[in-house]
């Protein structure tokens, strides 16, 4: 995976073409020595530096559409550590065979570009600004939606530099640049059209020197016969080292006047206004943003998995302060005609709750049986075990009301149990299934036991956004204990129970982890049913034996690793969530890129 190529011995990260023959030389140019570095060019791309004859070849390895990576005309592989070895067995274009990777110095780790501590300043700002968030919900909506972000980000940065002055025009770039100091190779960008088209102007012995700067059918951007870049920064940042066909190297940029800044973010006023200067943003395979047009921005970012509300602009993750009352107003409440579902307990009705502003939920009403007074408390147990938990990807308690009858209020997530949307819907799988890992790991932090993952359990706000619902079977855990045992067997889903919880009635995180696996097949199975046509018996016996079920068609090799990894046998030897997360993590990076 691309994610594993930092730790590559042979990975400078974002070194140029002229430090990569450098490092080359120094180790001593032998025929097929290679190194690889970060593309100054492409977002997600490198490039394979090789020598051979005392010269230096350099070969662009870009991120295909589909995800692979492949030298230009040649075979597409699903890393760029793939790429290298094929052309270790396979010329196949290049000049030699790659024989020898020419490692990193001692200490020395892959240099970082520019743009990546300010990426990650605006990444954080962008969601604190846009959605609303601090502290942990802020953490865990950047892990969760850090690719989209990335991409998003990439793409308007350069309206937070002080290089880009907007949609200025000929005229008024001039006197800007020849104000104040006159350096040689002081620039700035200004904005053409709306078409995605861009001018560089450069300072040359007091002479304004005007580029253009030009959007392929692609998105790539290039003065006339240069180097393609797929964003202004990289641009701005290859003809800072080198002038590649411009008089001079860029030196000074040139800086926007006061009160003249070009915000990145729209501003949102309460209502769902608009107060924004957005100009165009190029978003590589993707049309252009017209100016002032941030309705179809949205829809652009929606495209993009950015989960957003279009209405109203409001962060799905956040929550108003109102939701963490323990108890509802029944006045305030509202229910709609038609079930949402129905058990033992009562029925589950769609209602509004009236806050500062309407909101949909979801209303567990328990049915009027004076006969069974365990259900009530049974609800009650379920009420108090959600309203302690406080997590993104976990279904919200609202509250409890008291009135005709007893009723748990919590949020709707309109879309519904995830295995029903994945048998219309085969896409967002792994964004989905790693949001679900980020709640099992707030449980496991926080000593909680859900007894009943299953893909019916996990809730949908937005096709984009996930949360685990119902508690009815969760136990909270003695810290110093880390399990909780059951005294007899109830109605259980035994085919998402660990051995353990089915042999000894003994429930732990690490069964719960055995349950994701399980959960892990239903969604790359589309929302099929698990052990189909089998009885518990038989699934118990199947497993005793040490047999799994078989892998999902076409589901990735790397997830089934992992759903047989949480199906290990012994609960000691099963991984944490803690372990479980970040393998989801990467992996949904790397395919995200």
């Amino acid at each position: 995976m691309a994610d594993k190529v930092n730790t590559l011995p042979f990975f400078y990260g974002s070194i140029t073409r002229e430090e990569a023959e450098e490092y080359l030389q120094h180790a001593g140019m032998g025929n097929g020595m290679y190194l690889l570095r970060q593309s100054r060019n492409y977002l997600g791309g490198f490039a394979l530096s090789v020598s051979y004859s005392n010269r230096c070849y350099h070969y662009t390895i870009e991120r295909e559409p589909n995800e692979t990576y492949a030298i230009a005309g040649g075979k597409s592989h699903r890393s760029p550590v793939e790429v290298i070895d094929y052309h270790s067995q396979e010329m196949d274009g290049l000049v030699c065979l790659l024989k020898k990777p020419c490692n990193r110095p001692r200490n020395m780790q892959p240099k970082v570009g520019a743009f990546e501590d300010l990426k990650e300043k605006l990444i954080r700002e962008y969601v604190q600004q846009t959605w609303n968030l601090q502290g942990a919900g802020l953490e865990q909506a950047i892990i969760s939606q850090r690719p989209q972000l990335e991409k998003l980000i990439a793409t308007t940065a350069h309206k937070r530099m002080p290089w880009f002055h907007g949609s200025i025009t000929r005229e008024d770039s001039e006197p800007r640049l020849q104000n104040g100091s006159r350096t040689n190779g002081k620039f700035l960008i200004r904005q053409r059209d709306l078409q995605g088209s861009y001018a560089l102007c450069l300072l040359h012995e007091g002479q304004v020197m005007h580029y253009r700067i030009d959007s392929d059918r692609m998105g790539k951007l290039s003065i006339p016969d240069g180097k393609k870049f797929d964003t202004l920064w990289q641009l701005v940042e290859h003809y800072s080292y080198k002038p590649d066909g411009l008089l001079r190297v860029l030196t000074e940029p040139c800086q926007r006047p006061d009160g003249d800044g070009i915000n990145a973010h729209a501003n949102i006023t309460p209502s769902g206004g608009i107060l924004t200067r957005l100009k165009s943003v190029p978003i590589p395979g993707l049309i252009k943003v017209p100016h002032n047009s941030f309705c179809l921005l949205i829809h652009l970012l929606v495209l993009m998995s950015l989960p957003m509300d279009t209405e109203v602009y409001e962060s799905p993750y956040a929550d108003p302060d109102e939701l963490r009352t323990s108890t509802v107003d029944r006045r305030q409440l509202f229910l709609e005609d038609g079930e949402l579902g129905s058990g033992n307990f009562g029925t589950v009705m769609k209602g509004i709750y009236k806050m500062r502003k309407y909101k949909s939920v979801a209303v567990k009403i328990l049915k009027n049986d004076d006969n069974n007074p365990s259900v009530r408390d049974e609800m009650l147990r379920e009420a108090n075990v959600m309203q302690q938990l406080d997590n993104p990807y976990i279904v919200r308690m609202i509250g409890i009301c008291e009135a005709e009858n007893l009723m748990l209020v919590m949020e709707l997530a309109e879309l519904g149990p995830l295995n029903k949307f994945l048998q219309k819907h085969k896409y967002n799988i792994s964004e989905l299934v790693h949001q679900v890992s980020m709640g099992m790991k707030y449980l496991e932090e926080h000593n909680f036991v859900h007894r009943d993952l299953a893909a019916r359990n996990v809730l949908l706000v937005t096709q984009h956004y996930a949360k685990i619902s119902d508690f009815g079977l969760s136990k909270a855990v003695a810290e110093e204990q880390n399990y909780y045992k059951a005294k007899a067997h109830g109605k259980w889903p035994v085919k998402w129970y660990a051995p353990e919880c089915i042999n000894y009635f003994k429930f732990s995180s690490k069964s719960d982890v055995w349950s994701f696996g399980v959960f892990m097949w239903e969604a790359y199975s589309y929302g099929q049913k698990p052990y189909k046509g089998m009885k518990g018996n038989d699934v118990l016996l199947m497993i005793e034996s040490g047999n799994r079920m078989d892998a999902p068609v076409n589901c990735p090799p790397e997830m089934y690793d992992l759903m047989k990894t949480c199906w290990t046998y012994k609960a000691d030897e099963r991984p944490a969530f803690a372990v479980v997360e970040p393998r989801l993590r990467e992996y949904y990076y790397d395919i995200s890129q």
